[in-house]
């Protein structure tokens, strides 16, 4: 009821403040045929009357909207063609706002987002603030204790995962999973089938993580090697060969040379856990760099980056393509131009 009550409240500290606009009524809870509205705003402009069909909601994602879009349409098809459907809710994403335009409906929310279209009046105003509500949400969905589960779902958006298999899978709990497949679907970035979740809008998903991302949690060290080029490499890789299971692991621009060939960097690369690290610095014998450093290692506190892979012959190994573009897409303007090649070139879904 709070929620109403300020959506009716911006409503009219909006048109209140066209002159021309005069509201003449605001019927709560209105009928037609066997669908019921939050309310609808009866007002004049230009000698004419128009009926605002307002739905309200307190969950501006698009899976709420499409159920208020399908319910509008319902009630301005019984009530008439003077009643023009508006969306109201405290944030609107931008897909819902999508949606709303598509159908030619209007919205606003409380963040400073509207769109009203009837007659001659025309509002049209966008903002890029996020209430801190949805900033927590899309922390939650991409904290590096959830990477796990959006890496699996994102090598494979076809695939259909059960909850259990994806959580041991991805080393997560049962609850996590769920708790981060219901923040998918209300965002319609996926769907949850009798066969299990999968992605449906793995661009959507993948757009707003590389906003969102947050590094891996751990150390990070940057060190100075006296070996360059294929000595470098090579000895990289014998290190890489020695383990069955892997320690150490090309990333950032160093991976996307062997992923995506695009643009060369200064230093190499390697996420490690701490039994790679160490055989980094003995083999390569690593030193604190007098000038600047030739060498970049993350170890990482969950193992998970070092088990999203992609392997190059018998030995190379490189974080996936999904990691390695979330890396590039947070390294400057070089590296988003390095992000976007590999994107074209290994994450195209259809």
């Amino acid at each position: 009821m709070k929620i109403e009550e300020e959506a009716r409240n911006e409503l009219v500290a909006l048109l209140s403040a066209i002159d021309a606009v005069k509201i003449i009524n605001i019927k709560r809870e209105p009928a037609s045929d066997d669908v019921i509205l939050d309310f609808l705003m009866e007002l004049e402009h230009a000698r004419k009357k128009y009926h605002l069909a307002c739905e309200v909601k307190s969950n501006g994602q698009p899976r709420h909207i499409r159920n208020a879009i399908f319910q509008l349409h319902h009630f301005a098809r019984n009530f008439g063609n003077t009643a023009y459907p508006v969306i109201i809710a405290p944030y609107l994403s931008p897909k819902s706002q999508d949606l709303c335009r598509a159908e030619r409906f209007g919205y606003l929310d409380f963040v400073g987002n509207v769109h009203l279209e009837f007659g001659s009046v025309f509002i049209d105003r966008k903002t890029d603030e996020t209430p801190k509500g949805e900033q927590r949400s899309l922390r939650s969905i991409f904290k590096p204790k959830a990477a796990n589960i959006l890496r699996n779902l994102l090598n494979d958006p076809e695939r259909r995962w059960r909850v259990t298999e994806l959580a041991e899978t991805a080393n997560a709990s049962v609850g996590h999973v769920s708790e981060v497949g219901q923040a998918l679907r209300e965002r319609e970035w996926a769907v949850q089938s009798k066969n299990g979740l999968y992605l449906t809008d793995p661009d959507g998903l993948l757009d707003t993580w590389s906003q969102e991302y947050e590094q891996p949690d751990g150390e990070r060290v940057e060190l100075y090697t006296h070996l360059h080029g294929s000595a470098l490499i090579n000895t990289i890789e014998e290190l890489m060969a020695d383990y069955p299971e892997p320690k150490i692991v090309f990333g950032s621009y160093t991976a996307a040379g062997w992923l995506a060939p695009y643009a060369r960097a200064g230093k190499t690369y390697l996420y490690a856990d701490e039994r790679g690290l160490g055989e980094l610095q003995e083999r390569l014998n690593l030193q604190q760099p007098l000038k600047g450093p030739n060498i970049e290692i993350c170890v990482p506190n969950e193992p998970g980056v070092l088990n999203d892979i992609e392997r190059f012959g018998d030995h190379v190994v490189c974080t996936s393509a999904v990691q390695t573009y979330l890396d590039l897409m947070n390294s400057g303007e070089r590296g988003r131009e390095a992000a976007e090649h590999l994107r074209k070139a290994k994450l195209q879904w259809q």
